[in-house]
């Protein structure tokens, strides 16, 4: 006897009837501004809610070198904690691949050689892209949030 169990439509439908939360544009807003302030390259925002209860947002981003990554990674994570927000989990700090999970929001931060061989960008190319630049907060902003 076979028993299936199939959750997605209630979550997709749930997810569906959510906006871009302030809460998560808060988040996305500070992780664009930081990877754009330390140079990131090849800046990514993906909707992913309504393909996945895995999470509602992937960032992608590209470091020019492992030291690079670990240091964008490393801005993100400051930023972060310097609002009160911190990752429930980090992978790949000694890698060419670095993951921070702020839950409904996950940034990976790549060597280009390591997102071109993993591609994350075609895995989930079913996401909404979110103009990165939208989230981009300008100095006068950045300083009235701080």
């Amino acid at each position: 006897m076979r028993c299936s169990i199939n959750i997605m439509p209630q979550a997709i439908n749930r997810r569906e009837q959510e906006p871009l939360t302030e809460r998560n544009q808060n988040f996305l807003s500070i992780i664009a501004t930081a990877l754009d302030s330390k140079k990131a390259q090849d800046l990514k925002v993906l909707e992913i809610s309504d393909i996945t209860i895995v999470t509602d947002y992937f960032v992608l981003a590209t470091g020019t070198s492992s030291t690079h990554v670990r240091a964008l990674a490393d801005e993100v994570d400051y930023q972060m904690s310097k609002q009160g927000i911190e990752p429930h989990h980090i992978e790949g700090k000694t890698t060419g691949w670095v993951l921070l999970d702020y839950g409904s929001v996950v940034v990976h931060v790549f060597t280009a050689q390591a997102r071109e061989f993993y591609n994350l960008d075609r895995l989930w190319n079913d996401g909404k892209e979110i103009a990165a630049d939208t989230l981009l907060k300008g100095d006068e902003q950045t300083n009235a949030t701080l």
